[in-house]
């Protein structure tokens, strides 16, 4: 079996920023995912962790569509979430951690998953599955030295680093090797937006 998540190589292409909206609800997670857009972050994930979440992802997948841009689930642990987030309109799915099935199932139903992984066991078997891009997680416990350490038997993995990751670190990650990261909190803080800017100017 072989996982082609290759099309991340092009939805990260523009910027090496993803942004997490987790828990704001229907109105804040809008706000937060046009400030995120228009500072050029091209992919938004939504959590899927309550009823409401499905209903936002699906309106927010809506305006992203019109938009050129594209909404995923995160927290995505069952087939189930794939099936919800593949309603909703989601083109890709987040999971906290390596589950073939799951990323089996949710390639299979058109979406591209992005899984999560903590260890070398974990990146050597998701690796084998065909996939090039996963998400690092967390991110700031495992520590930017995991993401160089990573890069060395496994040089054509792309990281994503998540958890613990704010503009005042990102970079940090970045120079590590990861070539993308995922922030949340941080577009809701004025003070951070400009570093984002510059970040996502970054390519």
């Amino acid at each position: 079996m072989s996982i082609d998540n290759s099309w991340f190589d092009t939805a990260f292409g523009p910027t090496p920023l993803m942004a997490i909206l987790r828990g704001l609800g229907r109105a804040r997670t809008i706000r937060t995912a046009q400030t995120a857009w228009e500072l050029g972050i091209q992919l938004v994930e939504v959590p899927l962790q309550s009823p409401g979440d499905i209903d936002t992802l699906a309106e927010l997948a809506d305006l992203a569509r019109a938009e050129g841009f594209a909404v995923g689930a995160g927290t995505v642990t069952t087939r189930e979430h794939v099936d919800q987030a593949r309603r909703a309109g989601a083109r890709f799915v987040v999971s906290p951690g390596w589950d073939l099935d799951i990323s089996a199932y949710a390639a299979d139903h058109g979406l591209h998953p992005l899984p999560g992984v903590g260890s070398a066991t974990d990146v050597q078997t998701a690796t084998a599955q065909g996939l090039t891009w996963l998400k690092a997680f967390p991110a700031a416990a495992l520590g930017r030295n995991w993401i160089t350490l990573m890069k060395g038997p496994f040089p054509h993995t792309r990281f994503v680093a998540t958890g613990g990751i704010s503009a005042t670190n990102a970079d940090t990650f970045l120079e590590a090797g990861a070539q993308a990261v995922a922030v949340g909190s941080s577009l809701g803080d004025p003070d951070q937006l400009p570093l984002l800017a510059k970040i996502a100017a970054r390519v």
